[in-house]
């Protein structure tokens, strides 16, 4: 089951996001709580709002178990570009672009050890046939 929640319009840059994305990429979601916690960046206190939103999703609306879950998908898009001009000399305009991001978070459960053995043993089995 995979639980994804969607912050639009969050106004940092998408190249800013992205580095603190990447940190928590594959994580459980305890350790990714603390890693955003301890980030002092801006784009992580978004990301984390996000985080628990999506958290308190699969808790409550899919009844799953939090400790078993892991970010399987964290991903920072492009929003709207707000497009604003700032005088400059000699009556020139300076071109001031204030742009936004679009966060999307994908929880899935951990695929239990057991059943990583065991499509390996059925790989196995087809070679040898």
């Amino acid at each position: 089951m995979e639980v994804k929640s969607i912050t639009k319009h969050a106004r940092v840059s998408p190249k800013k996001a992205r580095d603190v994305t990447r940190e928590i990429q594959g994580l459980p979601v305890s350790v990714a709580l603390d890693i955003l916690t301890f980030t002092p960046k801006k784009a992580a206190q978004l990301i984390n709002k996000t985080l628990k939103t999506a958290i308190a999703d699969a808790e409550n609306n899919f009844s799953l178990d939090v400790d078993n879950l892991i970010v399987k998908e964290a991903v920072i898009g492009a929003g709207p570009t707000m497009k604003r001009h700032k005088p400059r000399a000699r009556g020139s305009a300076g071109a001031i672009i204030k742009r936004t991001s679009h966060i999307f978070i994908t929880l899935a459960e951990a695929p239990e050890e057991g059943a990583k053995k065991s499509k390996r043993i059925n790989v196995s089995k087809k070679a040898e046939a």
